[in-house]
């Protein structure tokens, strides 16, 4: 069964705090209708794959000798297109929060980070995506930190804030985060480093790839950190308020 995971984000600012609430689904199935899903199928009747626009069907001629046996090295499931589980979870980060306070005139910065482990069995991986809700991303009211600006195409190595706006970004690290977020020290979707508190980028309402990778990682799993950066420049006034984001992160096996 292929599971795919979405993680509400909420985020807020008091000027600045964080909280993240997940909410998780499954899915997968081969065909369905207004009324039904099939998961795998086997019809026993032929051995040819066959499909249209509304169905997909992997049929057999017959069956012999199914089952599942297992020993402490080894499971055997027997049988011809024997159901193939795909194991896929997501372990979200709790509260957070950004730290220090940013005051209304005078400028600051404000820092909090999360961590979001997947551990699947899916030979073929998974794929990781960010997305707001809103943009820009933080809003209080009629008020809002801007969302993050970059100088180009690419994210930025290090997060800048002019001096008379504010900004709102992340940047994820791990083993797995994609080519656009890696760097060589000076530049970002260039070399393969994973450089810490570097590349930022905007936290827009399309969905943002951040991390993928095309092999199994169970049962260990693999770690990606988003780091989430809010700056006020040094002659910004910042009306004090409740700032809130809302964003999404979604996990899909490949």
């Amino acid at each position: 069964m292929h599971r795919n995971f979405t993680t509400a984000t909420r985020i807020i600012l008091l000027p600045l705090g964080m909280f993240f609430v997940c909410v998780p689904f499954a899915m997968a199935y081969v065909s369905s209708s207004s009324n039904y899903r099939i998961q795998d199928d086997s019809i026993n009747n032929g051995g040819i794959f066959s499909s249209s626009a509304s169905y997909r069907v992997q049929d057999t001629l017959g069956e012999s000798g199914v089952g599942t046996s297992s020993s402490g090295t080894y499971r055997v499931k027997a049988g011809y297109q024997q159901m193939q589980q795909t194991y896929l979870a997501l372990v979200p980060p709790g509260n957070i929060s950004l730290a220090p306070n940013i005051p209304q005139s005078g400028g600051g910065n404000a820092d909090g980070i999360g961590v979001w482990t997947v551990v699947t069995d899916n030979i073929a991986g998974y794929s990781m995506t960010l997305a707001a809700q809103n943009s820009p991303a933080m809003q209080s009211g009629a008020n809002n930190f801007a969302n993050y600006i970059t100088a180009g195409a690419d994210p930025d190595f290090s997060f800048t804030t002019p001096a008379a706006a504010s900004r709102f970004g992340f940047s994820p690290e791990g083993t797995d985060i994609v080519q656009r977020f890696k760097d060589n020290g000076a530049a970002c979707n260039a070399g393969a480093l994973d450089s810490v508190s570097a590349c930022w980028d905007v936290l827009s309402t399309t969905q943002t790839s951040i991390a993928r990778r095309n092999t199994a990682n169970s049962p260990a799993g693999t770690a990606t950190t988003i780091r989430f950066h809010a700056g006020s420049g040094a002659s910004n006034v910042q009306p004090a308020g409740a700032y809130t984001a809302t964003a999404t992160v979604t996990v899909l096996a490949l």
